[in-house]
């Protein structure tokens, strides 16, 4: 079997984590109890994911011309990630994501994402190359709309699996037309749906395009495709940081799905990868096969 190829849309930054016991107040100081600086970025993390679960990722991202995106495209390359699609604008300053994690796993983030950092519709296009052999593309919603909608239209033409992940705000019906799968958090949900996700409302969203949603319902996760649902309640493991448990769970969903699992099965993959991943502070995943193998079969009653 040919190892399964991902083109992941999204956006590549430095993560800098710093636990600390509280969060200082105005006018005060603290020390960090840990510090973790990683390449970072949904689009990042979730090609990282990829690559740990086998598949082959190829990122369309920008970062900027200055030494920090030298030292991240760098990282992402020894991660297994194809980076030869991912813009250098000139110019710009690399993105930047800073977390301050307490001891209770609370977080807060400080961003600076400018605009420059983001892709436009030109950046999408230029990079169609890469689409050609792939098998699934993966669209971060939290891009411009112009570049997700000219991404998923993309994948949609050529035939490839489309992956959703976040709330379309703008462009609604053409992303969703466009689209196999859509993954929103509870909070995304809710914006999509307008209010609580149940069954008969994710199924609305089924007649627009998708074959597949899955959507946070705060306590658990609900999967609904054609012929079936599932919901599946959040894994038991202790919670450092739930900042990169989404993405690890959109990428383990796109891997068991382009393995050719039912709905279900790829379901509880999604869940076993978002478990494991917020047991650690960071966004990075660090996926092993063996073990969501296992922790999937656990979901399952096996």
């Amino acid at each position: 079997m040919n190892t399964p190829v991902v083109v992941v849309v999204g956006q590549l930054a430095r993560d800098l984590v710093l636990s600390v016991d509280a969060v200082p107040g105005a006018e005060s100081a603290c020390d960090a109890t840990e510090r973790r600086e990683q390449l970072g970025g949904k689009g990042a993390n979730q090609a990282v994911g990829l690559a740990q679960l086998g598949v082959r990722p190829r990122l369309v991202a920008v970062a900027g011309d200055d030494v920090i995106g030298d030292v991240l495209l760098d990282q992402a390359r020894r991660d297994g990630i194809d980076v030869s699609a991912v813009v250098r604008r000139r110019g710009a300053l690399t993105g930047l994501i800073v977390e301050l994690l307490d001891a209770g796993g609370r977080w807060r983030y400080i961003q600076h994402l400018s605009e420059a950092v983001l892709l436009t519709e030109h950046d999408v296009a230029a990079a169609r190359h890469v689409w050609g052999g792939a098998d699934a593309v993966l669209v971060q919603l939290q891009q411009p709309p112009a570049a997700t909608l000219a991404a998923a239209r993309i994948g949609h033409d050529a035939g490839r699996l489309v992956v959703l992940d976040g709330a379309p705000r703008q462009c609604r019906d053409e992303l969703l037309a466009a689209a196999d799968v859509l993954r929103a958090d509870d909070q995304e949900a809710e914006l999509l749906l307008g209010g609580a996700p149940t069954v008969e409302k994710a199924r609305s969203m089924l007649e627009k395009g998708p074959r597949m949603v899955a959507l946070g319902t705060g306590d658990g996760n609900l999967f609904v495709w054609r012929d079936g649902h599932l919901r599946l309640p959040l894994t038991d493991e202790r919670v450092a940081d739930t900042t990169g448990g989404g993405d690890a769970f959109t990428a383990a969903l796109t891997a068991s799905l382009l393995r050719g699992d039912d709905p279900s099965t790829a379901a509880r993959w999604a869940v076993a990868a978002s478990g494991v991943t917020v047991g650690h502070p960071g966004g990075r995943p660090d996926l092993r096969m063996a073990d969501l193998e296992k922790r999937a079969r656990e979901l399952a009653g096996e």
